[in-house]
């Protein structure tokens, strides 16, 4: 137990507890937003004559010397010292003297670390919402440069129907503008202050919350002290929003695994970013995809943590909070570098064309169309899709397509189909006819393209 706080107390900590209980070995990387919150605590205190005008400078001078120390690595961490708080302000106080000791009047450690977290959490999303930018506009370039090509689109992993591979790059882009805008909204609630709050019930000092709020940029104070001091949804949902968007990571890196392979060899990925095999020379593995999936399953785990963690605790403030922050620093860490690596990865992709146009042709994409066609001629759908699938159960122990029947092999199965089908059986024609908004029709997808680039730019 740190000095500082030690006035109740006559003996000393059992070693085991020190260790079981220090946090600064990993909160001492919240250094710089709990020297800022001090700051304005401090001049609000001088302000409001709580301490003197003299004390509050010499406090404000201090901490800005122990964060230079800090940013030079002069600073030694003491783990008997428990957190970054208690650390900084006995470094203070070796610097200052007694005007150090006045810092803490008017709040608690437990609003001190509640409002340290939010200021840290709030320049994280704004990270992380200019990282999500940099990806989408990645993937806009990649597809903007293959407007013309055209790949099988799958359902359960079977060829389904043709589409731009524009518009299927463009696909990723809506779930991370989904992602930006959960991170967005998110910002909100993070950005209300609880430094005042105390240890729970408030402070009988005639403080200025409002004032120290628009010193750190917060958007609102707290309304009720008990729940800012315990209240840790915006962590909660930080891991939330950060598992969905490393989901949509992990779908694209899927795709990427499996587009690279000889089966599929859609793609090949810049070097930079695949490595070689110990044992097989040919190998390029697509190891920033597999870490990148790989990595989605520990963040699942930092939500299940955190999730756990609140799930029992009663109000207000309990010591289990102290877990808190592990999972969401790794959290934020492996979010972060995951992004900037795959912002990086995409330029490197190369797109083999003929690859994708080849598998275009194969596995009767064309048969929703072939039913299609037999729509217009007033068969109804239901009866045009069972004519379709008798086709394509004749393609296939023939050997052939659907572009390949001649029109007389077509006419065995409807006497409706005329010499125009095999207009409609072209992939470029069948993107071209899904011609709304939405759809993968290069006009659409155009303008799709142009609408998010245009978003992110805002």
């Amino acid at each position: 137990m740190s000095k500082l706080w030690g006035g109740r107390f006559e003996g000393g900590v059992d070693a085991l507890v020190e260790r079981l209980g220090e946090s600064v070995s990993f909160d001492a990387r919240l250094a710089p937003w709990d020297i800022r919150g001090s700051l304005a605590h401090a001049r609000m205190l001088g302000d409001c004559g709580i301490i003197t005008r003299k004390d509050a400078q010499a406090i404000q001078r201090g901490l800005k010397d122990v964060l230079k120390d800090i940013e030079a690595g002069k600073l030694a961490w003491d783990q008997k010292l428990e957190d970054v708080h208690t650390n900084i302000e006995s470094a203070l106080v070796a610097r200052i003297g007694d005007a150090g000791k006045r810092l803490h009047t008017g709040r608690s450690r437990n609003d001190q670390i509640a409002t340290d977290v939010r200021l840290w959490a709030r320049d994280q999303v704004d990270t992380i919402l200019q990282l999500l930018k940099a990806l989408q506009l990645r993937l806009l370039d990649a597809a903007e440069a293959h407007l013309d090509v055209i790949l099988p689109g799958f359902t359960h992993l079977q060829h389904a129907q043709p589409v731009l591979l524009a518009h299927h790059l463009h696909a990723y882009v809506e779930m991370f503008r989904r992602d930006h805008e959960r991170f967005t909204q998110l910002r909100g609630r993070i950005n209300v202050m609880p430094l005042g709050s105390a240890a729970m019930a408030g402070t009988p000092y005639p403080i200025n919350r409002e004032q120290v709020a628009k010193e750190l940029g917060f958007e609102a104070i707290s309304a009720n002290s008990m729940d800012a001091v315990s209240d840790r949804d915006h962590l909660i949902e930080f891991c939330a929003n950060a598992s969905i968007c490393m989901m949509h990571l992990s779908r694209m890196c899927e795709e990427l695994i499996l587009w690279s392979s000889p089966e599929f060899g859609y793609i090949e990925i810049g070097e930079a970013f695949t490595t070689g095999s110990s044992i097989m020379p040919q190998k390029r593995n697509p190891d920033v995809a597999e870490l990148v999936r790989g990595k989605t399953g520990r963040v699942y785990g930092s939500l299940t943590s955190l999730l756990t963690l609140l799930k029992g605790l009663p109000l207000t403030y309990n010591r289990d909070l102290q877990e808190d922050k592990e999972p969401v620093f790794d959290t934020s860490d492996t979010l972060q570098l995951s992004l900037e690596v795959f912002a990086r990865m995409i330029p490197s992709i190369a797109f083999h064309r003929d690859a994708m146009a080849e598998a275009a042709r194969a596995g009767f994409m064309e048969a929703t169309d072939l039913a299609d066609y037999l729509v217009t001629k007033g068969v109804p759908f239901r009866e045009a899709h069972g004519v379709s699938g008798r086709a394509v159960l004749y393609c296939s122990k023939q050997g052939k397509t659907l572009p390949e029947l001649t029109l007389d092999e077509l006419r065995v199965f409807s006497p409706k189909f005329e010499a125009d089908v095999h207009k409609v059986l072209d992939a470029k024609a069948i993107v071209s006819r899904r011609d709304n908004p939405g759809a993968t029709a290069p006009r659409r997808v155009k303008a799709a393209l142009k609408l998010a680039r245009k978003r992110i730019s805002k």
